[in-house]
């Protein structure tokens, strides 16, 4: 039986409507246009089957693939949805508010049995940041953050609290992915000279420091992003400070570590200072790519150990994106750079593609591992709204302009399942494109009149670093080869792979 064709979800002033995925790109008849022009939030559930979305008067529930309405609840003010992991729940946020005469406002945080449409608890949450509850992913285990605490639901039973996690003041948590036991990472912040700190636990098992499975503490930390792998196996955590006390950079500061459930941990040795913009785990779980330092960024992959493992040069690029499957990497260039691309297999570390997408502000893999979308989308953009389908192979598939008075805010790929589409041998020939000619050529640098009829002199405000693979080489007798040797080495390697990205044209269609 061949997969299914994904659906791309179109939120915008123009209403929401789905689009047949490639090769049809046509608009479904699975999903009903809603044309108001209030559709404040939308969720596919994990595995794509419903989808919610509020349109300013109500929640609706559908099946996408029966193309039935399942609920509808009276929630117009609902700006956040979120699934349970299985289907069980849904979640909706709506802005808090309090009464005229200060008296404490009403729950604005709501939990309703998708099988019975009632609802299963309401919680006051005045925060939209980290405003929905974690599951794990059997939905055994359901957390919330309640005034530093970490309360703990078992079997979605919400008026009973099974188990805290209590330290001086948690003010972030994760859960690990896959299958039990949870692990759960935390995130207490420093105060009055003492470091912030990540600990990982292992659900129920928080009887105080000992009971930890691992952890890092690290001054320089308002706030921290937490990832885990996939296998659950370890956590990096990036921290930030929200200025840079040397004034290096406009970023503030920001620091990576690894911290393994296994207990060992490591600050990321970066070879080039500045921002850190983004890291992203390969769904293989063995590797990360970080995309660091200031313009043109070096990105990195590294492995377990922290060792790089191939250096990508530099470039301007701001986000990393491995595909579902973990075997092609996409590094960007978006917001306030021009939307270049690179594409490459990091099963071999070869250059695919070099496609442009002008303007993007959002760049997401279709389930299928083969498309990708790219989108200018409001408010961070106004103008020039609209989205493209691109093979990874560089060729733009599909390409939707919306008119100029009007608007569109998010564009969304339905979910599927881990192992719905096989993985596909990487292919270095483009496919063929159904859109010629789609991106103008990148702009000249400006030249003075003066010197705009004399030949052009290549002067750089920087030299680009070219990519190169930071595996030590084993010479003959396999013996490890000496230092000036590896040297040697890494410079011839580092010479032919430039070659090669010099060679390889930039595509422009």
């Amino acid at each position: 039986m061949a997969p299914p064709t994904p659906l791309l979800a179109v939120r915008g002033s123009e209403g929401l409507y789905m689009v047949n995925g490639p090769p049809s790109f046509t608009e479904s008849t699975a999903f009903q246009r809603d044309s108001g022009k209030n559709c404040k939030a939308v969720a596919f559930s994990k595995d794509g089957s419903l989808f919610a979305w509020c349109n300013g008067q109500k929640v609706n529930v559908v099946n996408v693939t029966r193309a039935e309405l399942l609920h509808s609840f009276d929630l117009p003010k609902t700006v956040c949805l979120e699934f349970s992991p299985k289907n069980n729940v849904l979640a909706t946020w709506q802005a808090y508010t309090t009464a005229k005469d200060g008296t404490a406002g009403v729950p604005n945080l709501q939990l309703y049995d998708l099988r019975t449409g009632k609802c299963l608890k309401s919680f006051i949450q005045k925060k939209m940041q980290n405003w929905c509850p974690c599951w794990a992913d059997d939905e055994s285990i359901c957390a919330r953050n309640v005034n530093n605490e970490v309360h703990f639901f078992e079997n979605n039973n919400f008026n009973t609290i099974a188990n805290k996690l209590h330290l001086q003041k948690v003010s972030d948590f994760v859960l690990s992915p896959g299958a039990q036991p949870t692990k759960v990472a935390v995130y207490v912040p420093g105060s009055k000279g003492a470091p912030s700190f990540v600990r990982l636990y292992q659900y129920p098992n928080f009887g105080g420091p000992q009971s930890a499975l691992a952890n890092k503490s690290f001054f320089k930390a308002d706030k921290v992003t937490m990832l885990w792998n996939k296998k659950a196996t370890a956590v990096l955590v990036v921290a930030s400070t929200e200025v840079d006390k040397s004034g290096a950079s406009y970023y503030g500061e920001q620091t990576l570590h690894y911290v393994a459930a296994s207990g060992e941990s490591a600050v990321v040795q970066l070879p080039k200072g500045g921002p850190i913009y983004d890291v992203a785990w390969s769904p293989n779980s063995v590797e990360f790519c970080a995309v660091y330092g200031f313009m043109p960024a070096k990105a990195t992959v590294f492995n377990l150990k922290c060792d790089p493992v191939f250096d990508f040069g530099t470039g301007p690029r701001n986000a990393a994106y491995y595909s579902p499957h973990g075997h092609i990497l996409v590094l960007a260039g978006f917001g306030n750079l021009r939307g270049q691309m690179e594409v490459w297999d990091v099963r071999s570390y070869k250059l695919i593609s070099r496609p442009v997408a002008s303007d993007s502000t959002f760049l997401a893999w279709c389930p299928d591992g083969e498309h990708i979308v790219t989108a200018t989308c409001a408010p961070r953009l106004r103008v020039g709204n609209g989205y493209k389908v691109w093979h990874y192979t560089g060729s733009l598939l599909h390409c939707h302009q919306v008119p100029p008075d009007q608007e569109m805010w998010q564009v969304s790929w339905q979910p599927f399942l881990d192992g719905v589409f096989p993985e596909r041998a990487v292919r270095y020939q483009a496919v063929p494109g159904e859109v010629p000619g789609a991106e103008p050529r990148p702009a000249q640098a400006y030249r003075p009149p003066a010197l705009r009829n004399r030949p052009t002199t290549s002067s750089k405000l920087h030299e680009d670093e070219p990519p190169q693979n930071m595996k030590p080489q084993l010479g003959g007798g396999d013996k490890p080869l000496s230092k000036t040797a590896l040297k040697n080495q890494r410079k011839h390697e580092a010479k032919k792979a430039a070659k090669q990205v010099l060679e390889k044209p930039l595509f422009q269609g």
